[in-house]
């Protein structure tokens, strides 16, 4: 018996090594059970039972050819970050994809809120959280003598490096505290300003882009990942660090809020490099045991935020959400 076919339609393939990559090749390995699923940059009409189209507004030609096509069944329009967070304010494409689909899906517990103010009526029900998931690692015990805290993502404005530039600069004075950074320059200026900071501050290392093995290695070894993206959809880099034991210190964006729960305990302001500062010299003296830190429970407050969130993220979740998602779509 032929098994239904499932497009997923993905502006990013395996060379640029994103999330919205990560994203389509798992959906693809989880469906691979029920459903023949493959990754298409865009959809030309082939054959297919249900299109996936990872970004309304990069993807919007193969939604609006799939509507075309199949006018009211068979759409979902997953919507990654710069689409959820800045494209619906004034890209049409976009919101045309929104208003074709008979599914939208968002990757963290915050995202419909987003989208309130773009649809209207009963459109709101058509809206559904799917969190992404990653295997889960063995927490490695960390040396007391130095922390380690480690930024993943490429260089790009979206994910706001130049406030751990600048948070490295405050702290190049603080030789136990060591910032590592991976990702390609995608943007040359800011590949220029990584490498300044590293010339200037000796506790700081860009490592360019990596492998995900590697960088899942990396994350599982940091004491502390540090995430101070200014939009995301729902990060992967979270999601790995916290179901490997180690704790997010993460911009207060919506993207990052609804991953990490409103009550985390982890954030500090977007583009607030003193804050980032602050809160890595407050985990070094309480791993240090310091007098004013003595008694700071603060980095195990939030170890244990992240280890309840790791529940959300697991393959099985993610598997039966997206398998309930392709039925009704059929």
């Amino acid at each position: 018996m032929r098994k239904p076919t499932v497009c997923i339609v993905s502006p990013a393939l395996a060379q640029a090594n994103n999330g919205n990559w990560q994203t389509a090749w798992r959906w693809q390995r989880l469906l691979a059970p029920r459903y023949t699923a493959r990754i298409v940059q865009q959809w030309q009409g082939e054959p297919a039972d249900v299109l996936l189209a990872l970004h309304a507004r990069r993807s919007a030609y193969s939604v609006a050819r799939w509507a075309q096509k199949h006018p009211g069944r068979g759409l979902a329009v997953v919507l990654t970050g710069t689409d959820l967070y800045g494209d619906l304010a004034h890209d049409a494409a976009a919101l045309d994809s929104l208003a074709v689909a008979q599914q939208l899906v968002v990757l963290q517990e915050r995202g419909p809120l987003a989208l309130q103010q773009v649809l209207v009526g009963a459109a709101g029900s058509k809206v559904q959280v799917i969190f992404q998931s990653t295997s889960a690692r063995q927490t490695l015990p960390k040396s007391p003598r130095h922390l380690r805290a480690m930024m993943v993502g490429h260089l790009r404005e979206e994910k706001s490096p130049a406030t751990l530039f600048a948070a490295a600069r405050l702290l190049r004075e603080h030789p136990t505290i060591y910032i590592d950074h991976i990702g390609d320059a995608l943007d040359p200026v800011l590949g220029h300003q990584a490498r300044q900071t590293q010339a200037d501050c000796p506790n700081y290392r860009w490592l360019g882009g990596l492998s995900h093995a590697a960088t899942r290695a990396r994350i599982q070894r940091a004491h502390v990942l540090v995430h101070a993206s200014r939009i995301e959809g729902g990060a992967h880099v979270i999601m790995e660090a916290v179901c490997s034991g180690t704790p997010v210190l993460a911009s207060q964006v919506d993207g990052n809020v609804g991953m990490l729960g409103a009550d985390y305990a982890g954030y500090f302001a977007h583009g607030d490099a003193q804050a980032l500062a602050n809160l890595l010299l407050r985990w070094k003296m309480a791993q240090s045991g310091q007098a004013l830190a003595a008694t700071d429970n603060w980095p195990l407050q939030i170890s244990q935020q992240c280890a309840a969130r790791a529940a959300l993220f697991t393959p099985a979740a993610e598997q039966a959400a997206l398998l309930a998602l392709v039925k009704k779509l059929q």
